[in-house]
This record gives C-alpha cells, sequence and structure tokens, in this order.
C-alpha cells in the first residue's frame, strides 16, 4: 500500500482535483460502496419490512428496557397482527404497557434476560404470562418473525449458488430436491450413506428397473 498522503495519480480527473490517496480510498470509494449497499438493502426489504423490525426492537428487554414504547407495542399489534387481537385485546394490550417495565424490572429473576427469547422463556418461568397475556402473545407472534425470514433468505441464497450459469437448464424438481438438501444440511447430514443405498436397493427390487449394483 502506498503513502496515504501522497497525491493520487491513477487517471486524470483524480489529478485535476489535486487529491491524496487517503481521500480517494476514504471519500470516493468509500461512499460509492455505502450507496450501493444502500441500494441493494433498499431493494431486498419493503418499507413494511423494515417499520416491522423497528417495531419489534421496541420488546428488546436489553439496557433495562431502554427501547420500550407503549406505542409501539400497540402499533405493532395493530398494523401487523391485527388478526391476532380483538379491540378488547388491543385496550388490554394498552393497559398492561403501563405496568409490564416496572413490573419486570423489579423482579431480580429478569436480571439477566438479554433478548426477546428470554424475556419470553423467563414470563412462563415466572409465571407472569398470566398477568401480561396480551404482551405475552404478541412476543410469541415476534419471535416466529426470525425463522420466517432467515428461511426465505436461505432459499434464495441456496438458489443462487446451486443454479449457476453452468446449470441454467436444471429442472425444477431436481432443483427443488438440491435445495432442500443444501438449506436442510445438519438434517442431510445425519442420514449416511448405507441407509441411502439400502432404501434405493429395496425401491429397485420393487420396481425391477434399476440396471445398477450399488454394493
Amino acid at each position: 500500500m502506498s503513502d496515504m498522503s501522497l497525491p493520487y495519480k491513477k487517471g486524470v480527473r483524480a489529478c485535476e482535483q489535486n487529491i491524496i490517496n487517503e481521500h480517494y480510498y476514504r471519500v470516493n470509494i468509500l461512499n460509492d460502496v455505502i450507496d450501493f449497499q444502500l441500494a441493494e438493502l433498499d431493494n431486498r426489504f419493503l418499507d413494511d419490512s423494515l417499520e416491522l423490525f423497528v417495531l419489534s426492537a421496541t420488546l428488546d428487554p436489553r439496557d433495562n428496557f431502554v427501547a420500550f414504547r407503549s406505542e409501539d407495542v400497540c402499533n405493532l399489534a395493530l398494523k401487523f397482527y391485527l388478526e391476532n387481537f380483538t379491540s378488547s385485546d388491543l385496550s388490554t394490550l394498552d393497559m398492561e404497557c403501563g405496568f409490564f417495565v416496572a413490573d419486570i424490572l423489579a423482579d431480580p429473576r429478569f436480571v439477566n434476560t438479554s433478548s426477546v427469547s428470554d424475556l419470553s422463556w423467563q414470563l412462563v418461568e415466572s409465571r407472569k404470562f398470566a398477568f401480561f397475556p396480551m404482551i405475552y402473545r404478541l412476543i410469541c407472534l415476534v419471535l416466529t418473525l426470525p425463522i420466517s425470514t432467515a428461511t426465505t433468505e436461505r432459499v434464495f441464497s441456496s438458489m443462487n449458488i446451486i443454479k449457476s450459469r453452468l446449470r441454467n437448464k436444471m429442472e425444477d424438481d431436481f432443483l427443488d430436491d438440491l435445495m432442500v438438501l443444501y438449506v436442510e444440511k445438519e438434517f442431510a447430514d445425519s442420514v449416511d450413506n448405507d441407509s441411502v443405498i439400502q432404501e434405493f436397493e429395496v425401491n429397485g427390487t420393487r420396481s425391477k428397473t434399476r440396471r445398477v449394483q450399488f454394493r
């Protein structure tokens, strides 16, 4: 790496601007990369998805529920989980928000709670889910979010890896099978080769059409 304080000499335009190497890499290159990443994020995540993530963060128990806002909790239920709450439930949820944080912080059993899943588990262990049923219901609904989004992202990523430029003529059924094996790697690794060969041999014996002997 050349001296960052030296003038940047690659390109006529850069020389005309009289910039140094540090300015080129910290400003010109870095800003372009950030703009590209922001554009990718805007294309990948819709406004509704971003709002869902932001509102869900209000249930984060870290730093003594510093992010907790009653209006965010109610908006989260109203905008994204309306089918799971009646008008009476929403009123109860709003009332529970007024006592929830103070009650949880006063209980030493919640001292080491650091995530929404820990909060859900501790609410069950302490039986406090019975005192805050609407908040507990909302927490359970929010906990399904990372699973669904992560699984979708993994499927799209695996599709880009499996169906490459050299495999662009792959049939859909074959692609589906390969994607299941790729996404569920842990399960696929637990299946040994002998059991797979045995299954093929049994099916081949039944159909009497298999021409290759595996062993």
